[in-house]
């Protein structure tokens, strides 16, 4: 259990960081009260995450190889994109003529965009921004930012192989870490930390568990 706790953990604490659910709560924390768009945030992923290992054990009776194959070649196909996100990233700011680490950093990414959209979308459509509402439309745009994400397939994969219980605790907690960085002081550290920087030690990391699971199996 406390494997698949740590699991879940570095992997959603990493994968999360600079992904497009965390600019969106970052965006909203810049709008409304950020109590209201934390809450609406780490609902939203809570629930997510239990939907998620609860189809990890669904996948889980599938057959032993037939998971384990799909357990280590997510892992690798993950890893594999994120650190070719990041070498594209490096070589598109280079192209705006960024040239120096701070530049770097603040090059805007295609998912903190879409992020930016889909909050001044659902803002034009908010009528009232009582707490209920700020929070269900947190809730709502995180939701669904996060179905069909890199994150939500990965604890669906950890699920299926590791504790369930294990899982949904740590991804949790990941879950809840980022939405406090994202909310509190997102903007203040997206100008200090290089989002090429975490989505290379984000491919590193799920290379890492899929040779880990590749042994393991």
């Amino acid at each position: 259990m406390l494997t698949a706790f740590t699991a879940g953990l570095l992997l959603i604490t990493v994968s999360e960081l600079g992904d497009k659910t965390f600019f969106i709560a970052m965006c909203l924390a810049m709008r409304h009260t950020r109590r209201y768009v934390l809450i609406g945030t780490i609902a939203a992923l809570a629930a997510m995450t239990i939907l998620s290992v609860l189809l990890g054990k669904t996948v889980a009776l599938l057959p032993k190889q037939w998971t384990h194959f799909a357990e280590v070649t997510l892992f690798l196909g993950f890893g594999f994109k994120l650190l070719y996100d990041a070498a594209r990233m490096r070589v598109e700011c280079h192209d705006k003529s960024l040239a120096s680490d701070d530049a770097l950093a603040t090059c805007t990414s295609d998912a903190e965009q879409e992020a930016m959209e889909a909050v001044a979308e659902a803002e034009a459509k908010l009528t009232k921004k009582t707490p209920f509402a700020i929070c269900l439309e947190a809730f709502a745009l995180i939701f669904v930012g996060e179905w069909g994400d890199r994150t939500q397939f990965a604890t669906i994969t950890l699920a299926a192989t590791s504790n369930p219980i294990g899982v949904t605790a740590g991804a949790i907690a990941g879950h809840t870490i980022c939405a406090l960085i994202a909310v509190m002081g997102g903007r203040l550290i997206a100008k200090h930390i290089s989002e090429r920087t975490i989505t290379a030690i984000g491919g590193i990391l799920f290379l890492v568990f899929a040779i880990v699971a590749w042994l393991e199996g």
